[in-house]
């Protein structure tokens, strides 16, 4: 007697032969299937691989930052005692930033060398690095600069030399690839640093694994770095500083945590290997004690992208699902004669459900393992392509056969997931009706779409209510994924809604949504598929563009749209400044010129905030008691309570919306307001009339400002912050205070020339503003900047050309993905009804319909599907992308609120700009677009004819 576990054995066996056998003899459906199953297989499980041998281990990662060293240690810059995260990527002075005073520390005493923070014996590297502009074949290219010793073994695992050799003597360099890319060099060449009195032979090509764009150049120890800032030096130019960091070699068990807190306590920062493999506990980090540990965490940036990748993804299993689902029916519809004959001959139920859903295990067992294959293979055969495009080299192929396990685990259950419904409608069928190829009538399921209602209720509420949970983003997408599954339970009385638009539809129009409405079972999947790869699109569209929208609502111009400044160093360089104003309006197409003039306390050259002998510097004064007491007491803001630091924060003198400050003091006359876009009449007046005008009324009383020539800037320096007032003769001048409308662009003060010589003053020319007739090609500008690089002169140009977002590209790319998906959607469903609807397209034939009937049935087939999934998936995309978006807009209003009650933050009370916007030109393109092209490619690609159907047997 057989036993019951051998019956289920056997039956489930030759439910899988059955399956393989139907797979095999319906090639054209299962390869459809096969392929909707396995594509996300390959994509996923090749983005698996990808980004799992692109993430370092912690080894490597050190490897290339700090090579065979045990630390690479830095100078803070802060001049005192400072606390570090283990990794080293943050830092804050002791005690916190809170009660750091910059102005208290000693910047006149020299730092300790680095060899004071590690024990004798400590082998150390010197690495230096600075910026600096290059010749090239095609002009200048901003290039690092570095000295460090390559053929110490400190340096393994840093640089990676792909041809040639390493520099030996001084004179020779090496470059990375990026740079001899960039620059039209190769290995043999001779290059110049601007500035340089000799050129260095490139003598071998290498890459930094971990920044392969990188535009670098390294030379021996001496030979680049300290030339190069005597000859700038010499030449009058600006000064050159190089950063220098070092790589420490101690032995033993390397630099521990006490020794990185004891260099802390001298300022330096410590990247140590020791420490990065094994961290301190949370308890033993004192900037913890100072700071909280969220500051510095990097975890939660990327929760809300984290939240969206993970809808979309979840959507488009959905969508593969719900494309599946149909394509199963079909199959099993078109098989009901095999089903009923296993029912005819004793086969029960939930045999015929074996056989079904058998075939969804057998096609998804091969999409699994042909997914996971070609996803491999693909990522292997593309690694020099993926490198360059992430930027980096792999770390070595980092397979995790669990993940990729459970990845391909996931296409066999998707198959079986899409191959249910159809096997519970499949084994519902009578044995007569699947003989004789009659479907039956069935009612509508009426408990579906109230619970489609339920879950649409429940989701969005889910979603508003993760808005303000502290789960943010993840609850928002949680209910955001229950709302998609409750309008895809609805779809089917939702497309019962459209079907009523027909009445007033043309001939085939009219068929085909009368057609897709009859058939819902087999519609209404195909159009919540094309619903969740909108809805997926729409959602990360309204998020992308609301983000655009913000962006652009902070950005902060330096000028007006369309105008520029060009303005040369101040060392020494005022004597150029003819010259370059008479280049710019040689070489670009300036429609208006504002030349401006700097004030100058001593020689012409001195710099405004250079503190060489002989040279001093001109500050605007603001009045005592117009002064925001915030900022004045020597105590900080500890000398207030919290409600005093809140009242005087709504106080006039601590409120200041404008821009930040980049020329205090300009000499100019009224074509300066003209550029600057300030129309004021009583300002342009002032100017010509001979009188200042000033844009803070903070500066100004009476209709006067304090101009305070210093002469002494290392005393006044040294004072600052003390509460006392800082040395020096002051100049009382007569302004006009321009209203609060105005936008100044960094100028505090405007001084004609009349005004300069009335008060005893003397100014040097500095550059000129102006505004352009149109733009500036990208020629236009390397051409100005060559004659420039002739003049030998220092000098900056600065157009403003507005906010340049690149999220437009990101809305097309996203589009383009969402039609081709909606298309190749609708185009699934279209070919399932008509294999489906075989048996009608061959009546319509028959009757004497027209041939192009066939096409046009079919267009409009696709189309109605795509538009109805479209219309729908672009209302269901939007909630995600609401809930998300509130979900930030608390999260930055919190964190400013904490930063107000730190007294952190700016001394405005506003909130923080996150708004909600719809992008409806993407909307629009989704709704028109798509359905309309589907339609014209569904009825290209049919044949306008069919045979005729032969009359079934009896």
């Amino acid at each position: 007697m057989t036993s019951p576990l051998q019956g289920w054995y056997h039956s489930w066996i030759a439910a899988l032969r059955i399956a393989r056998r139907d797979a095999w003899r319906a090639k054209g459906r299962s390869a459809l299937v096969l392929a909707m199953l396995a594509l996300p297989i390959v994509g996923v499980s090749a983005a698996d691989l990808t980004l799992r041998s692109a993430e370092l281990s912690t080894e490597q990662m050190l490897s290339r930052m700090i090579g065979a060293a045990d630390a690479r240690v830095s100078r803070s810059g802060m001049n005192g005692p400072i606390n570090q995260t283990p990794d080293a990527t943050s830092y804050a002075p002791v005690g916190g930033y809170k009660a750091y005073d910059p102005s208290k520390s000693s910047r006149e005493t020299p730092p300790e060398p680095v060899q004071s923070g590690f024990p004798a014996g400590a082998q150390i590297l010197k690495d230096s690095f600075g910026y600096g502009k290059v010749r090239t074949t095609h002009g200048l290219l901003e290039t690092k600069l570095r000295e460090l010793d390559t053929h110490s073994p400190l340096v393994g695992g840093m640089i990676t030399l792909e041809r040639g050799r390493l520099p030996e003597n001084p004179g020779e360099v090496v470059a990375t690839q990026a740079f001899l890319k960039n620059s039209g060099f190769f290995v043999g060449s001779s290059v110049t640093p601007r500035g340089a009195t000799s050129s260095y032979k490139i003598v071998g090509a290498y890459e930094v694994p971990d920044d392969l764009g990188r535009d670098e150049i390294i030379a021996p120890p001496g030979t680049l770095l300290a030339p190069l800032g005597k000859a700038l030096e010499a030449s009058g130019g600006r000064s050159f500083t190089p950063e220098d960091t070092y790589l420490v070699k101690v032995g033993g068990e390397g630099v521990t945590w006490n020794a990185v807190k004891a260099a802390n306590a001298k300022g330096l920062t410590v990247i140590s290997r020791a420490v990065m493999l094994d961290p301190p506990a949370d308890s033993d980090v004192p900037l913890y004690k100072d700071e909280p540990k969220e500051q510095f965490s990097r975890d939660g940036n990327n929760a809300v992208e984290t939240a969206i990748l993970a809808t979309v993804v979840g959507l488009a299993m959905l969508e593969i699902c719900l494309l599946a689902g149909p394509a199963f029916a079909v199959g099993a519809r078109r098989s009901r004669r095999q089903l009923g004959l296993v029912g005819a001959n004793g086969g029960d139920r939930r045999h015929i459900r074996s056989i079904v859903l058998s075939g969804g295990l057998v096609l998804g067992a091969v999409a699994a393992v042909t997914g996971t294959v070609i996803g491999i293979t693909l990522t292997v055969l593309l690694r020099p392509v993926l490198e360059e495009t992430l930027g980096n080299r792999f770390g070595g192929y980092d397979f995790r056969p669990l993940e990729l396990g459970g990845i391909a685990l996931l296409a066999v259950i998707t198959g079986l997931l899409a191959a249910i419904v159809p096997a519970v409608n499949a084994s519902r069928q009578t044995v007569l009706a699947s003989l004789t190829g009659r479907r039956g009538i069935r009612r509508a399921n009426r408990v579906l779409p109230v619970i489609g209602l339920i879950a649409v209720a429940v989701g969005a509420a889910i979603a508003l209510y993760g808005t303000t949970s502290q789960l943010g983003s993840t609850v928002v997408a949680g209910g955001s994924a229950i709302a998609e599954l409750g309008i895809v339970a609805l779809t089917p009385v939702l497309v019962g809604l459209f079907g009523r638009l027909g009445r007033w539809l043309p001939l085939s129009p009219r068929l085909a949504l009368r057609d897709a409405v009859r058939n819902r079972g087999r519609t209404a999947p195909a159009v919540a598929a094309v619903l969740a790869a909108v809805a997926g699109t729409v959602a990360v569209a309204t998020y992308q563009h609301s983000n655009d929208v913000q962006m652009r609502h902070e950005y902060q111009a330096d000028l007006p749209h369309g105008t520029g400044l060009l303005e040369a160093s101040e060392n020494g360089a005022y004597k150029d400044v003819p010259a370059l104003r008479e280049i710019l309006s040689k070489e670009m197409p300036v429609a208006q010129r504002a030349d401006v003039d700097r004030l100058v306390v001593g020689k012409p050259s001195c710099e405004s905030y250079s503190t060489d002998p002989g040279c001093g510097r001109a500050e605007i004064v603001a009045p005592k008691e117009q002064r925001c007491p915030l900022y004045e007491n020597p105590e900080g803001m500890d000398a207030f309570t919290e409600a005093q630091r809140r009242e005087l924060r709504q106080d006039w003198r601590c409120q200041d919306s404008r821009y930040g400050t980049q020329h205090p003091v300009l000499v100019g006359d009224e074509k300066v307001l003209s550029i600057l876009a300030v129309t004021d009449p009583g300002s342009v007046s002032a100017l010509k009339a001979g009188r200042a005008v000033a844009f803070d009324k903070r500066q100004v009383k009476d209709g006067k400002l304090t101009l305070r020539i210093i002469t002494d800037p290392k005393a006044a320096d040294a004072m600052r912050g003390s509460g006392t007032e800082l040395p020096g003769e002051d100049k009382i001048l007569p302004v006009h205070l321009a209203p609060d409308t105005a936008v100044s662009w960094g100028v505090d003060l405007i001084l004609p020339p009349s005004a300069v010589k009335a008060a005893g003053l003397v100014s040097a020319p500095l550059g000129s503003y102006f505004r352009l007739d149109g733009t500036a090609t990208t020629e236009q500008r390397q051409k100005i900047d060559g004659e420039i690089d002739r003049m030998g002169v220092e000098a900056a140009l600065r157009i403003e050309a507005g906010y340049q977002g690149d999220n437009s590209l990101v809305m097309l790319a996203l589009a383009v993905f969402a039609g081709l998906v909606t298309i190749g959607a609708a185009g699934i469903a279209t070919g399932l009804a008509q294999a489906d609807a075989e048996a009608d397209l061959k009546t319509l034939a028959a009757v004497g319909a027209a041939p192009r009937v066939r096409r046009t049935l079919s267009g409009f087939q696709c189309g109605v599907v795509s538009l109805m999934g479209v219309v729908l998936g672009s209302a269901a995309g939007i909630l995600p992308a609401v809930g998300l978006r509130l979900t930030q807009r608390r999260e930055m209003e919190d964190l400013y609120r904490h930063s107000i009650e730190q007294g952190y933050s700016s001394a405005t009370e506003a909130l923080p700009y996150v708004p909600i916007s719809v992008p409806w030109e993407t909307l629009g393109a989704l709704v028109v677009v798509v359905p309309l092209g589907a339609a014209l490619l569904a009825a290209l690609v049919t044949r306008s004819s069919g045979a005729l159907a032969r009359r079934a047997a009896a």
